[in-house]
C-alpha cells in the first residue's frame, strides 16, 4: 500500500484519451459533455437562507454551532476566519491567470496519469461515461517546478502567493479541527498525532484550483460530479459565482451561496471515520453557469501520511463499536481511487446499531448516457 501522498495513485493511473477542449470556443455542448440524467436527487429550494449555516468564528458559541452543522449537514460557512482578504484576492488572481493561459502552455504542467500534482481533469472523471465542464490544477508540496513551466518569468510571484495561502490555511484548518473535535468532547490527549501542543504541525494537505467556464447548455452539463472528499476537512474559497451544491437529507441539492469573505468547510471521509459516523462526510457537486465563469480553491486537509485514522477511543464502547478499520490517508486515497463513493463502505467493519448507513452506500455514481 502507498505510504506517501505522492504515491497514492501509482496503482490507479488515469488515462484521458480525449484532447483538452478550449471551452471558450464552443457554441454548443458536445455530446461527450451532455449528462442526460443529471439529477438522482431533487434540487431543494436554493433560496432557503438557513440551509447552510454561516458561523462567526469569533462567536462564543462557535463550538456547538460547528458541531451541529457537522452532524446535520456536513458543511458550513465561516466568517471572521483570519485569512486576509488580500491573500484570498491574490490567490484567486493566480488561479485566474493560470486557467487563462493557452491550453498548450497549461499542458506543460500536466498531471501524470499516476500522479497527484499538476494540470488536468478531475481524477473522478474515470468513474463516469460523460466528461465534466471544468479544468483543475492540483498543488501538493511546492508548486515551483510546475509554475516555472507555466510562468517562466513570473513563477516566483505566484509561488509566494500559493505558499502563503498554504501556511494560512494550515493554521485555520487546525483551528477548525479543534472546533469539530471539541464539539465531540475530544481533547489534545485523545489525538496524539496532533502533536504536544495540538497544532497538527505534521498534517498533510493539497490545494486544488478549479475552473468552471461559462457553458452554452448548463442544464445538461456537469461541472464536477457528486462526491465526498477524501479529507479530514476541506476549506473552499469560491468567487462570486454560484455553483457549489450540497445534498441535504430530506431536501435535496442545496446551493451554497458565495458570501464575500466567507469560506466553505466540508466534512471529509476521514472525519466521518474519526467520529465513528457521527459527523458524516457531505456529498456535494458543482454545477455550471451560462453567463459566468466560476473559480474555486479547495484546501484539502489530512493527517500526517503515516498516521492510521480510526474511530476515536472516547467515541466507542460496548454500545458503540468501532465501525471502521484503521487506515492511513494514503491508503484511503488508494481505496477511493479503486472504489470511489463506495470507499467508506469498503473500510467499514460492522454496521451501526442505529441502523444508519454511510451516505456513500446510496451514491455509487450518477447514471449518465
Amino acid at each position: 500500500m502507498p505510504s506517501r501522498l505522492s504515491d497514492a495513485f501509482r496503482a490507479h493511473p488515469v488515462f484521458h484519451q480525449h484532447k483538452h477542449l478550449d471551452f471558450t470556443s464552443l457554441q454548443e455542448l458536445p455530446d461527450s459533455y451532455a449528462w442526460t440524467q443529471r439529477d438522482e436527487y431533487p434540487t431543494g429550494d436554493s433560496l432557503i437562507s438557513d440551509s447552510v449555516p454561516v458561523i462567526d468564528l469569533n462567536d462564543p458559541n462557535a463550538l456547538p454551532l460547528v458541531g451541529n452543522a457537522c452532524k446535520t449537514l456536513g458543511a458550513f460557512q465561516v466568517i471572521n476566519h483570519g485569512i486576509p482578504t488580500n491573500l484570498l484576492d491574490n490567490t484567486e488572481s493566480t488561479s485566474r491567470s493560470l486557467f487563462s493561459l493557452p491550453t498548450q502552455q497549461k499542458l506543460k504542467a500536466a498531471r501524470s496519469p499516476d500522479g497527484v500534482a499538476g494540470y488536468g481533469l478531475a481524477r473522478i472523471s474515470s468513474f463516469f461515461s460523460k466528461l465534466m465542464w471544468s479544468e483543475g490544477f492540483t498543488i501538493a508540496g511546492s508548486p515551483l517546478d510546475h509554475f516555472r513551466k507555466l510562468w517562466p518569468q513570473e513563477f516566483c510571484k505566484h509561488c509566494d502567493i500559493i505558499e502563503e495561502y498554504e501556511q494560512e490555511m494550515k493554521k485555520l484548518a487546525g483551528r477548525l479541527m479543534w472546533l469539530v473535535l471539541g464539539s465531540l468532547g475530544i481533547t489534545t490527549q485523545d489525538v496524539k498525532w496532533a502533536g504536544p501542543k495540538g497544532h497538527f504541525t505534521d498534517a498533510s494537505a493539497a490545494v486544488q484550483l478549479n475552473y468552471y467556464p461559462a457553458c452554452p447548455d448548463p442544464d445538461r452539463a456537469m461541472g464536477l460530479a457528486e462526491h465526498t472528499d477524501s479529507t479530514l476537512l476541506t476549506i473552499l474559497y469560491q468567487n462570486n459565482t454560484s455553483g457549489l451544491q450540497v445534498l441535504k437529507e430530506g431536501t435535496g441539492w442545496v446551493m451554497v451561496p458565495p458570501i464575500p469573505g466567507a469560506l466553505v468547510v466540508n466534512v471529509g471521509d476521514l472525519i466521518h471515520i474519526l467520529s465513528n459516523g457521527s459527523y458524516p462526510s457531505v456529498l456535494h457537486r458543482a454545477v455550471v453557469n451560462r453567463a459566468k465563469h466560476r473559480l474555486s480553491i479547495a484546501y484539502l486537509y489530512g493527517p500526517p501520511s503515516s498516521v492510521q485514522i480510526s474511530p476515536l477511543q472516547k467515541l466507542v464502547g460496548p454500545s458503540h463499536p468501532p465501525l471502521y478499520r484503521p487506515i492511513t490517508w494514503s491508503e484511503y486515497l488508494d481505496t477511493k481511487a479503486k472504489h470511489f463513493n463506495k470507499a467508506l463502505s469498503s473500510v467499514r467493519v460492522c454496521s451501526p446499531k442505529s441502523g444508519l448507513v454511510d451516505v456513500n452506500d446510496h451514491h455509487s455514481s450518477v447514471q449518465v448516457g
